[in-house]
């Protein structure tokens, strides 16, 4: 969708980039108190939120409204190394979770939990560099 001088880029990244924070906090807490499912969730949306940031400044357009954090990282002309690439592909999972209740898969340990938020942790600072 293309506005032209009607989006203002800065305050979108900036809106993504704030909300993102928020939703990141949130993961921690809910990882921490063994509510996996709803804090992994978060996490992804914490990823997601980056990378439409990061799609706004790229492409200075409003982002996809997609969820697939592999492909808005190929939108905003990233290059995740492998490992970082794993985590995105990984964090997709608890994306299709919390919106889908025919996914729902066993919930994971608090130690997966931890592992998954330790990753998606190492790619949200990266992102978060990015901004």
């Amino acid at each position: 969708m293309k506005l032209g001088s009607m989006l203002d880029i800065a305050k979108q990244v900036e809106h993504w980039r704030q909300s993102a924070e928020e939703d990141w906090a949130v993961a921690v807490d809910l990882v921490r108190d063994g509510r996996s499912r709803h804090g992994l969730f978060f996490a992804h949306l914490a990823l997601e939120k980056l990378l439409k940031a990061l799609v706004c400044r790229r492409t200075r357009e409003m982002a996809p409204k997609i969820h697939n954090l592999v492909r808005l990282a190929e939108v905003a002309e990233l290059r995740p190394s492998p490992e970082q690439s794993d985590v995105l592909a990984d964090m997709n999972a608890f994306h299709l979770e919390g919106r889908y209740p025919e996914s729902l898969t066993p919930e994971p340990t608090q130690e997966e939990a931890q592992t998954y938020l330790g990753g998606a942790e190492e790619v949200y600072r990266w992102l978060t560099s990015l901004c």
